[in-house]
């Protein structure tokens, strides 16, 4: 690891933790030249994961533009910061999960909607509304009107 400061690659950890269940490791180094301090993140490089999209082209799968799609469903939304991003981790271990190495575009966003469908119930319909693309009011007031009915069996927890 090279050093930000004089970018020598002598550098000694100094503190190691789990992160994130043990997904992530934080770790604490210091240059054996200039003795900087700086902490460094590594996480485990997975297979990569190819998403199938609607038109049958394929890519590979961006966690960013994932935690990317939750904010903008959460935005000024009463939720924890870092619930786009824990959802997303969720989302990604589901799909890792399951072992294999092609996903189609759809069930990532049926996890996408499964899981703020658990976290805000505002954020679930504006993500449903884009992601679904309802056909007219009436589809919407039936997604809406489902919400009502399990918050009233008390199947929903908010």
């Amino acid at each position: 690891m090279r050093c930000p400061q004089c970018a020598e690659r002598e550098t000694r950890v100094v503190d190691s933790r789990d992160l994130d269940d043990s997904a992530t490791i934080r770790r604490r180094r210091e240059c054996a030249a200039c003795s900087f301090r700086f902490t460094t993140y590594e996480r485990v490089e997975a297979a990569r994961l190819i998403v199938i999209k609607r038109d049958g082209s394929r890519q590979e799968f961006d966690r960013e533009r994932l935690v990317s799609g939750l904010r903008k469903a959460l935005t000024r939304r009463p939720v924890p910061d870092g619930a786009a991003e824990t959802a997303a981790d969720a989302i990604e271990a589901e799909l890792r999960s399951a072992g294999v190495t092609e996903v189609p575009s759809s069930r990532i966003g049926a996890l996408a909607m499964e899981q703020l469908r658990g976290i805000d119930q505002i954020a679930y319909i504006r993500f449903a509304s884009v992601y679904q693309s309802f056909e007219d009011l009436e589809a919407l007031k039936r997604e809406v009107d489902s919400l009502y009915a399990e918050r009233g069996s008390g199947s929903f927890s908010k």
